[in-house]
């Protein structure tokens, strides 16, 4: 803001300095009065530094005190005040400033000291005393609930200790200590009155509920508080914890995986809360997580670790190594991950369950070891990173190859497979090594079924590419209809049936691209119904059956078929409940198909045209993938009950649900809400819901699609239904979101529709759609050319304007905003004019300056509004009435002008109508004009 060079100016009555603190000191004051706290801030540090003036320093400490405290920042306010003090320890304002942040941090013993203090000095002080007696009271009420609190502690833990409690009591004890827990004050009195010992002997009791009373109960201590997280680093032990997540207990997996992410996010900072001088206990913590990562590490390849502590260590690497936002330079915990654990990662991945001395696993461990290995390595930033990746993996598999020990080859397959369903570059790359697809092929000829298996699926993972499908279909077909052909074992032929069923897909949704005879691939989808429809054979078998679906439905045949057959749609939807979440992918693939909301490239006729001349290959549509099609098998979808199933998925574990299956469920979703008429369905099923966490994460084309699926809901819908409760709120974003350049003019326009019906509900949703910024963005949709769109951002305009916000920004000079909304009531578009003509009604009645500053926007003022007030549409009519009785209501000299005009002539022809049910609004409006016109003497009686 300054120089740091000092210039020196004449006055005639003193020299001043430029860095002279009196002057910063000054300059703040009027920052502060002006309300830009900010720039106070600044000016007073400014001050702080240049200034060698003790009693100044105090001073300007004080008032930065001040402005700390509007900031809410009440630790440094608290401080600065204390600076204050230590130079005069009677200055009454830094007193109060400092009782004032004391309190809001908590601190009420020292805060009741200050304002004791201002008291005494000020003895007769009104705010001094009602402080006293107020901060009195709340001690007095916070000594007797900690001595309660206390005293229900110890009896909780005396009851959960006890042999002979009941297990109902013991059941409700726990529970009231997992509530008390996680309020602060709770927390507190646990962890002072000896409860960490206490909580480790629940633990070392073994019995499964007091485990996890224990875990809950700690999760809740330590959630954002840094201080006892690493007291319970400590106290457990970070061995102690993985050796609980590793019991064979699904519930205190998740539990201890729970209290991990708590004790990670407290360590990490992720909580911002000030917790005073305990914050300065915890030294670093780097080497604390750096422990818990390597612990976790370890764990992933422990032979003690049941399956569901295996799934929850993974499911931590993956959601606290990689970056959340790629903006964030510091990628170090990836490289670290890599260089420590990326082989023992792919140990899980080449995991053959069929085969003695395997790790334990669930059905979801290895996919869980594929996201992680995505994600890791999506997060390298530069090609000798991923390089080093590659290497890593190239090196572990080729390693595992022995033509002597035919358990550790399909063990490096599998781990190619666990590649390829990951960062399928690197798999695609290590598929591609001399004899590597010749061993897959070779495998699938062998006598054990396990080697059968394992190939199997190692194929169709490979077969994503074309060049790959085109290998294995002049090398692996024949091979794949033997094993379908002549296995008994069910898992195998249904794996051999899916590898048939991606290659016949090989060629998209391209109808002259089929890869096989014409009908083979009904065939084929006929085979995954029967045994989708099978409820003999197990979850994990029948999952093949729906994998082979997501790649036949790319034909329309295929998908016409599908839902035709309800009893096989609705096996999918109750598969996709199930507890094997691996399925998630598989499903979303078969229902973007079967609603063809992927994406399609625009056929342009003259391309076509040139690429047929050119003897170039161009892509066919087949005649059941057109619109009339599609929007039957949608119709087919919802009848069987997709809504139901999506939201199911949705609330998957996010491990499972991964960014691309969040994208394809928001197509689905978006599809599925494409007819007005279906919405209701969707909102009746928790649709509206569903959408809301699809719209806030994911990729960038995911959370499109899902916010303009919210759009179309929330335009024709009525919001609380639709999004009951608190959920309301969290529409605002992704609707906002759809309010720019980049979107096309439905997505613009059905946002806009959403918005007015959200701010038509209450004062909360419009300072919530303000706070999102989305103001600047409805008033540009305000000049856009194509009408609706207008209309619909002038409507939304209409149910904002009764912010306060809004109202000064018409207030402002130098803008064309209030000149707009007079111009839009003399447009042609009856809708228009009642929306803009409603919002000049709210805004005139709101502020009485607006009034006059209607009349110098235009010279066609008078005009417009003499049109309004003879509309034909009887709401534009009375919206125009409402407008001249405001004006009348605002100023004298005004009024006269309106009076001395044609706008008497109609107020008197429509205050002379008889009573009239239909019209009686516009009538009572017209009167009360003319009786304030004689009010203001104005006009006269009329008998």
């Amino acid at each position: 803001m300054y120089s740091s060079i000092y210039l020196w100016v004449s006055h005639p009555l003193f020299l001043f300095q430029m860095g002279d603190p009196v002057q910063f000191k000054d300059e703040g004051n009027k920052h502060f009065q002006a309300g830009d706290i900010d720039k106070a801030i600044e000016c007073y540090t400014n001050a702080i530094k240049t200034c060698k003036d003790k009693m100044l320093l105090g001073v300007i400490h004080r008032n930065r005190s001040a402005c700390y405290l509007k900031k809410e920042n009440y630790a440094q306010a608290a401080s600065d005040a204390s600076r204050a003090i230590d130079v005069n320890a009677s200055d009454i304002k830094a007193l109060y400033r400092r009782c004032q942040a004391y309190e809001k941090l908590g601190k009420l013993d020292m805060a009741f000291k200050d304002v004791q203090r201002c008291a005494t000095i000020e003895p007769k002080n009104k705010t001094f005393l009602e402080t006293l007696r107020r901060l009195g009271a709340e001690i007095q009420q916070k000594l007797k609930t900690t001595f309660s609190t206390d005293s229900r502690v110890q009896n909780m833990f005396d009851i959960l200790l006890e042999e002979e409690a009941d297990k109902e009591k013991k059941e409700k004890a726990a529970n009231n200590l997992i509530v008390l827990a996680r309020e602060d004050a709770g927390a507190e009195r646990i962890f002072q009155n000896n409860g960490m010992s206490l909580l480790i002997q629940l633990i070392d009791t073994g019995k499964p509920e007091m485990v996890l009373a224990a875990i809950r109960t700690l999760s809740g201590m330590c959630t954002g508080h840094k201080a006892r997280a690493t007291a319970i680093i400590y106290f457990v032990g970070i061995d102690k914890l993985c050796s609980i997540m590793a019991t064979d207990n699904e519930e205190i997996a998740v539990a201890t995986c729970n209290l991990f992410q708590c004790v990670y996010d407290s360590l990490t900072g992720g909580d911002k809360r000030v917790y005073g001088k305990e914050e300065s206990l915890v030294l670093d913590s780097t080497k604390d997580l750096k422990t818990i990562l390597l612990a976790l590490l370890d764990m992933i390849v422990n032979k003690n670790v049941s399956g569901h502590g295996r799934d929850q260590a993974l499911n931590l690497l993956s959601k606290n190594v990689p970056r959340k936002d790629k903006k964030d330079q510091d990628h170090s915990k990836t490289l670290f991950t890599i260089d420590h654990g990326l082989k023992k990662i792919l140990k899980v991945c080449g995991q053959v369950p069929d085969l003695p001395n395997q790790l334990p696993m669930t059905d979801n461990t290895q996919l869980i070891a594929s996201i992680l290995l995505n994600k890791l390595y999506d997060d390298l930033r530069c090609d000798p990173e991923r390089d080093n990746f590659r290497d890593i993996c190239d090196e572990y598999i080729k390693n595992k190859f022995d033509p002597n020990n035919m358990d550790k080859n399909i063990h490096a397959i599998n781990a190619l497979s666990g590649l390829l369903q990951g960062p399928f570059e690197v798999g695609n790359i290590l598929a591609g090594r001399q004899g590597v697809m010749e061993m897959m092929v070779a495998l699938c000829g062998s006598e054990r079924e396990v080697d059968q298996l394992v190939a199997v699926e190692a194929l169709i993972h490979a077969s994503s590419k074309m060049s790959r499908a085109s290998f294995i279909i002049t090398n692996g077909v024949s091979l794949l209809k033997d094993i379908y052909k002549k296995t008994k074992n069910e898992k195998i032929k249904i794996r051999a049936l899916v590898g048939l069923c991606k290659l016949g897909s090989a060629g998209g949704d391209d109808y002259s691209m089929r890869q096989f005879a014409e009908g083979s691939t009904e065939k084929l989808a006929k085979q995954c119904r029967k045994w989708l429809c099978n409820p003999s054979i197990d979850v994990r078998t029948r999952k093949w059956a729906i994998e082979g679906l997501a790649y036949l439905t790319n034909d329309a045949d295929v998908k016409d078929d599908f839902v035709e057959d309800e009893p096989a749609m609705r096996a999918m939807f109750e598969l996709s409940k199930s507890t094997d979440k691996t399925i998630l992918y598989a499903v979303a693939c078969t229902l973007v198909n079967c609603t063809n909301s992927y994406d399609k490239k625009e056929i342009i006729p003259e391309l076509v045209q040139l690429a047929q001349f050119s003897k170039q290959h161009v892509p066919e549509q087949h005649p059941k993938d057109k619109k009339d099609f599609v929007a039957k098998r949608v119709k087919r979808l919802l009848k069987a009950g997709v809504i139901s199933a999506l939201t199911c998925m949705v609330k998957a574990d996010s491990s499972i649900l991964t960014d691309q299956t969040k994208e394809m469920l928001a197509r689905v979703f978006l599809a599925l809400a494409e007819d007005a008429k279906d919405r209701g369905t969707i909102v009746a099923q928790g649709g509206g819901k569903a959408l809301i966490p699809l719209a806030l994460e994911g990729t960038e084309a995911g959370k499109i699609r899902a916010s303009h699926a919210l759009a179309k809901i929330a335009a024709i819908s009525n919001p609380d239904i639709a999004f009951p409760g608190e959920r309301i709120y969290e529409v605002v974003r992704p609707l906002v979101s759809l309010l720019n350049t980049e979107r096309d003019g439905l997505q613009n326009y059905e946002a806009l529709m959403g918005l007015t019906n959200l701010a038509a509900l209450n004062d909360k949703l419009r300072v919530k759609i303000i706070k999102e910024k989305a103001l600047p963005e409805i008033e540009n949709y305000m000049f856009e050319e194509h009408e609706q769109i207008r209309q619909a951002a002038t409507e939304c305009m209409c149910n904002l304007v009764v912010c306060k916000e809004v109202q000064e920004r018409y207030m402002e000079d130098g803008n064309d905003k209030l000149k707009l909304l007079v111009l839009l009531c003399s447009e042609d578009d009856e809708k228009l004019q009642r929306a803009a003509a409603g919002a000049l009604a709210m805004l005139t009645a709101a502020q009485k300056k607006l009034c006059t500053k209607l009349t110098l926007v235009t010279v066609q003022w008078m005009e417009i509004l003499q049109r309004l007030c003879l509309h034909d549409n009887l709401q534009v009519q009375h919206r125009g009435l409402v407008i001249v009785y405001n004006m009348l209501n605002a100023d004298s000299e005004l009024a006269k002008k309106l009076i001395e005009s044609e706008i008497l002539e109609i107020l008197s022809v429509i205050g002379k109508q008889e009573d009239n049910p239909s019209k009686q609004e516009v009538i009572d409006v017209a009167r009360s004009c003319l009786v304030k016109a004689m009010d203001l003497g104005l006009i006269k009686p009329f008998s």
